[in-house]
């Protein structure tokens, strides 16, 4: 075995919490290649398994049936290690053999180390570079450019229906990154309102007022498609009351109790009404005796809030918008 396979048979003895807690300090590349090994493993025998641990910390304890599972094995670790948004796409690339992109080592880096790389870029590059990134660390590398740039650069994103694979390779090598292809001339999807609008909802409420003041002031029917697609904290409205129980459940009581200090009477008596009578008192008498809170904070739990019931839309655990089928 090489080294590669030999760490994958080391972490795959030492469990998914243990795994995952040293992947976390792996590089993208690292964490690919570990991923390849351990699901393309067969049985290995305990012999090996000895010499291997004992390679690493001189005894093998317990290791049995490596390689069994492994595929299972691995999408957890990379879940607990990642999370799943950056798991996701690790995961697809492992199970199908293709290489990490430029663009995807963007998506591991800090956001002011992106926003420092993209900072000479031209407004178009960094537009079409942030709608690959995670939404939220878009957010935060938007949220380090100056408003006019920020806002051109978001109008540019609103407005991008597809990159070429050619042009993303060529901006690959732009960022001295390395960027594999096989797909000639298609075109990717990148950007479109929706992300603008998904990269907005992350950030700081007065930046994305700012912004989309500036977006309606040079194109109205841009800013207004934007400003329809976000998804606020009073949005949770068009929830029907099994969806705000679901929503309920997910959500932990401080986060809620701060959230609901910004919520209008409307929303609050809608959460109130699907809780328990004893949870809706308690909840309210918190209210009431919580003092003043900062405007960041209550921001910052309505976003937590609003993640968690992205993710059961997306997951099809809830539906928003008011629509949904009726069933007996």
């Amino acid at each position: 075995m090489n080294g590669v396979e030999k760490a994958a048979v080391l972490l795959l003895t030492m469990g998914e919490q243990s795994a995952a807690s040293v992947m976390k300090y792996m590089s993208p590349t690292e964490v690919q290649q570990l991923g390849r090994a351990m699901t393309s493993m067969g049985r290995v025998s305990q012999d090996e398994v000895n010499d291997i641990v004992a390679g690493f910390c001189g005894q093998a304890e317990v290791a049995t049936s490596v390689g069994v599972e492994a595929n299972a094995f691995v999408k957890d670790v990379l879940q607990k290690a990642l999370g799943e948004d950056k798991a996701r796409n690790m995961i697809d690339r492992i199970f199908s053999g293709s290489d990490t992109t430029g663009l995807d080592m963007l998506r591991w880096m800090d956001p002011s180390a992106i926003a420092d790389v993209l900072k000479l870029e031209h407004p178009q590059i960094i537009a079409i570079v942030l709608a690959y990134l995670e939404r939220d660390q878009a957010a935060d590398v938007l949220a380090q450019m100056s408003r006019p740039a920020a806002s051109d650069v978001l109008m540019r994103m609103a407005t991008l229906e597809g990159v070429q694979e050619r042009a993303l390779h060529e901006l690959s090598e732009v960022l001295e990154q390395t960027f594999s292809s096989n797909k000639g001339n298609k075109a990717s999807a990148a950007g479109g309102v929706k992300v603008a609008a998904e990269i907005v909802n992350n950030l700081e409420g007065s930046l994305s007022a700012d912004l989309l003041e500036q977006i309606k002031g040079v194109d109205a029917s841009i800013g207004e498609g934007i400003e329809e697609l976000m998804f606020v904290f009073e949005n949770l409205n068009e929830l029907d009351d099994k969806g705000i129980q679901s929503l309920m459940r997910e959500v932990s009581s401080e986060p809620l109790l701060l959230a609901l200090k910004g919520a209008s009477e409307g929303l609050k008596e809608k959460i109130f009404s699907n809780m328990s009578t004893r949870a809706a008192d308690l909840l309210r008498e918190d209210l009431e005796a919580k003092g003043p809170v900062r405007l960041a904070e209550v921001e910052a739990a309505q976003k937590e809030i609003l993640v968690v019931s992205r993710r059961l839309i997306d997951a099809g655990e809830i539906s928003y918008g008011g629509g949904g089928e009726e069933y007996v």
